[in-house]
């Protein structure tokens, strides 16, 4: 399962005379944490064992081998393991966000809603409790988790309901939280999350792949940690609530059941020193930083200097664009009389905290954000993208900047700051032919951003 470029290309990248390089890279990245891919190469059985890389766990002769696939990634890695494990596997499940063209893994596919959850992830957790129901003690259950699972499966604790967990998430994604800081409200709102996934099958064994999708491949964070000890508590989520001042601003019923789970009338989630973790083993199989190698490798053999910066990248995403505009600048500089093309690699995910009704996204408002700041540099070029190719709530996966691009858009009458301030981004590259669209990725490591200096 391999992807690529939607055409049009971006008019600024396929103008550029690297364009074969660039998009060559650019592919080379994503096909590496491709969830098909990555769990094929990871995963076997042999002598009545389960393999996951050089680790192997018991497999008992009495049991049988359940597979549970949630997140974006979802078909792609139920794919792969079925072509590793083949009729070994009993019986799974898949949740995601798009239902595949074709069917891929004989194993029933479920949609659930994202970023926001909605009935159908209401629906999909249900029918994956009906699922884990099955399990025996002696069974195993193979988990594949990758970006979106925290939204695709939501089944929200007793006495909280749905529209309930929709608002709090809203007001979480609009006032620029970490997803850190949503997955932290998340696990103490849900009965899946924190752990959930260990309390409704054990004492059976679960064996994890997971694709990562947030910065620092925090198990906890990822997903929610549906498979993973949770060390933060009702206290920590009450302090994300103070730190974007939304006490009053959430439903009540979410607050007052935060507030009673601090003073320890509701459980808290499954933590590191639980008994619970005995038989689980969490493995993560592909990253943001897997996905910068692998363009870094496809650069330096296309004999372009590379230096992967960081997989760690955070912060308001139009500030982080004028700090990428400001590196171009430096090594346009540098570049003058070079023999070699030069490209610095980042990836993570930045925040956009929405103050206007326009589309965007963190990407393209980060590209945006680098415009005026990169006017006139000849030989620069900015491009971020979305690794899923689903840029927040615009339909593109991200955007393209080039010297030229804002001379480009004063001739159309656009002005960067004014979509800036409506958060508009994508309806500024869009008018300027400069958006990002892919096929289908089948993953999510988070943001790629690649500058290109020739």
């Amino acid at each position: 399962m391999s992807f690529d470029l939607r055409h049009p290309i971006p008019t600024s990248l396929a103008n550029h005379p690297h364009k074969d390089i660039l998009l060559k890279a650019i592919q080379e990245s994503l096909n590496e944490v491709a969830g098909d891919q990555a769990v094929r190469r990871s995963l076997h059985i042999e002598q009545g064992r389960l393999w996951v890389g050089d680790q192997s766990y018991p497999l008992s002769s009495e049991g049988k081998l359940y597979l549970l696939a949630v997140g974006k990634a979802a078909v792609a890695m139920a794919a792969g393991a079925k072509e590793s494990l083949g009729d070994q596997i009993s019986a799974g499940i898949i949740v995601t966000k798009f239902r595949p063209s074709e069917e891929q893994s004989n194993f029933p596919v479920l949609l659930g809603d994202h970023p926001v959850p909605k009935q159908q992830s209401l629906a999909a957790a249900r029918a994956v409790e009906s699922f884990l129901k099955s399990i025996r003690a002696q069974d195993t259950l193979l988990c594949l988790i990758s970006g979106g699972a925290s939204a695709l499966l939501t089944s929200p604790r007793p006495n909280l309901r749905l529209r309930e967990v929709q608002k709090t998430t809203q007001l979480l994604l609009r006032c620029g939280a970490t997803i850190q800081e949503l997955n932290t409200i998340r696990k103490h709102l849900d009965r899946f999350k924190g752990g959930g996934i260990i309390q409704a099958v054990k004492p059976a064994q679960v064996i994890s792949l997971i694709i990562s999708d947030v910065i620092g491949d925090s198990l906890e964070v990822i997903g929610s940690g549906l498979t993973a000890p949770d060390p933060t508590t009702f206290q920590d989520a009450l302090a994300i609530l103070d730190h974007y001042e939304l006490r009053s601003s959430i439903p009540g019923a979410v607050l007052e059941y935060l507030e009673e789970g601090a003073r320890g009338i509701h459980p808290e989630t499954l933590k590191p020193q639980s008994e619970d973790f005995s038989r689980v083993a969490n493995h993560i199989i592909a990253s943001n930083r897997h996905a910068c190698e692998a363009a870094q490798r496809a650069f330096q053999a296309a004999g372009v200097k590379t230096l992967h910066l960081t997989s760690f990248l955070q912060g308001e995403a139009s500030q982080v664009g004028r700090v990428f505009a400001a590196f171009a600048r430096q090594l346009s500089i540098q570049q003058v009389n070079a023999d070699q093309p030069i490209c610095w690699i980042a990836g993570g995910e930045t925040t956009v905290t929405v103050r206007g009704s326009g589309i965007g996204g963190r990407n393209s408002e980060l590209a945006l954000g680098a415009v005026a700041e990169m006017a006139g540099l000849e030989n620069a070029l900015l491009i971020t993208l979305a690794s899923d190719g689903d840029d927040g709530f615009s339909p593109a996966a991200g955007a393209v900047v080039s010297g030229s691009t804002f001379s480009r858009a004063a001739q159309m009458g656009l002005k960067p700051n004014e979509f800036l301030k409506r958060n508009d981004s994508f309806s500024f590259f869009n008018q300027l032919n400069d958006c990002i669209y892919t096929t289908p990725t089948h993953t999510n490591v988070n943001d790629l951003i690649f500058l290109f200096v020739s």
